[in-house]
């Protein structure tokens, strides 16, 4: 199974150190190279990003700063698991590293290997993983 994990924290709007980084780089290698990581990123401060909404079929565009946040996406992490419970063990040594924040895990939907105009066989396999605990 597939997840999202969602780093949320504090923005600092300050860098990591060098120690966090290669702390970090040591972590993503690991766990990489198990296959339980298959793809990861940061974010760079809300300064530099914007928020979209359609709201009533009308779209209005927020530019960063979101100082109105307490907390902020700061990366993601796509991880390979064979249960949530896996899943949570390697957030847990993410936020070991991280430090201070929260991760939303979130199990992925895993497309059928139908034919791409397939609807109804996408939307079976969707409508069992949504029911399936």
């Amino acid at each position: 199974m597939r997840y999202l994990s969602i780093y949320k924290s504090v923005e600092t709007n300050t860098p990591p150190s060098l120690e966090h980084m290669t702390r970090m780089g040591a972590l993503i290698e690991e766990t990489m190279k198990s296959g339980a990581l298959l793809a990861t990123e940061g974010c760079l401060p809300t300064s530099r990003g914007a928020r979209v909404r359609l709201s009533g079929g009308k779209v209005t565009v927020t530019d960063g700063p979101f100082s109105e946040s307490k907390e902020v996406i700061g990366g993601f992490a796509m991880l390979q698991a064979n249960s949530k419970e896996e899943a949570i063990e390697l957030v847990r040594k993410f936020l070991a590293v991280a430090g201070d924040g929260e991760c939303e895990i979130r199990e992925l939907y895993t497309a059928p290997a139908a034919a791409p105009g397939d609807t109804a066989a996408r939307h079976d396999t969707m409508t069992e993983q949504f029911t399936k605990r």
